[in-house]
């Protein structure tokens, strides 16, 4: 069970090559040089296709997100296979914003039992301030500092943060890479390099300029090598005008690991500061 939970957190909740070497790899692929629009180069190309993206997923509405409240489901998978586990979860997420920082709470649902049906909330995770932390009705415990720091690698590689960090940073470089195909749709690649070296890519549907797929690196200093994190983002649906990806699937080295389906979502709900205390305990059930 903990480890079926774990693997929802990864799933729910992005070290990349130099940025020569990725020009260089992209500029091999055929299909990565298209014919760029008349006076545009690869960043004035790249820089464009981020743009559309915003206003594609809402504009200033979907930048001004102050929180939303989601339910869904989501199975993990080893080898490619589905470890027999499906969790129920409720996720409430804060944006930042003035007087708010950023934070997110995970209760996951199991049954009452046969006397009391419907479903309770024993097992609590709160997201905040680089932290992670595990709560129940005896209190708060900090979560492994493995999970953490992944969890926020993963944040830090995020749609939000790419838009929101990343292309405002000095140094910074959003480059077009041509086209690709996810899962049978025409999509244009961009690579967004950072003045540190680190990268994140996104393929962004051709036709509706939604992200399909968000893709980065990282060295395993452990192994001496470099980890490949992708999420593919599908069925998309348009909750109060921003369209939403119901379907969120994570890959970890080529290899399946989580799938999340969204069964409701919310934005601007207007959540409680104190949802994302971890000094409040659960009550008892």
């Amino acid at each position: 069970m903990k480890r079926a939970i774990l693997s929802l957190v990864l799933a729910l909740a992005l070290i990349a090559l130099p940025a020569q070497t990725l020009r260089a790899q992209a500029n091999a692929i055929p299909s990565a040089s298209p014919a760029q629009p008349s006076g545009q180069n690869e960043e004035q190309r790249g820089s464009q296709l981020i743009d559309e993206m915003v206003t594609a997923l809402g504009g200033e509405a979907w930048l001004n997100r102050q929180d939303m409240e989601e339910r869904g489901q989501s199975s993990a998978f080893f080898q490619g296979q589905p470890n027999g586990f499906i969790i129920q979860f409720k996720l409430s997420r804060q944006f930042p914003g003035p007087n708010r920082p950023e934070a997110m709470r995970i209760g996951f649902l199991t049954d009452r039992g046969m006397i009391m049906p419907g479903k309770k909330i024993d097992v609590v995770q709160i997201w905040r301030d680089k932290t992670g932390y595990e709560i129940t009705y005896k209190g708060k415990t900090t979560l492994p500092q493995k999970q953490v720091e992944d969890f926020y690698r993963r944040r830090a590689h995020s749609i939000e943060s790419i838009v929101k960090d990343w292309v405002k940073a000095p140094g910074v470089m959003v480059l077009y890479g041509g086209t690709s195909m996810v899962e049978r749709r025409m999509a244009d690649k961009v690579t967004i390099l950072g003045a540190d070296n680190d990268a994140v890519t996104l393929d962004l549907d051709a036709n509706t300029h939604l992200p399909l797929r968000r893709s980065f690196q990282w060295r395993n200093t452990t192994f001496n090598d470099y980890d490949h994190d992708v999420e593919e983002y599908d069925d998309y649906h348009t909750v109060q005008g921003l369209p939403t990806p119901y379907t969120v699937t994570r890959y970890h080295n080529g290899e399946m690991v989580a799938q999340t389906f969204i069964t409701s979502i919310q934005y601007n709900t207007g959540l409680a500061q104190n949802l994302f205390n971890p000094d409040i305990a659960l009550k008892k059930k």
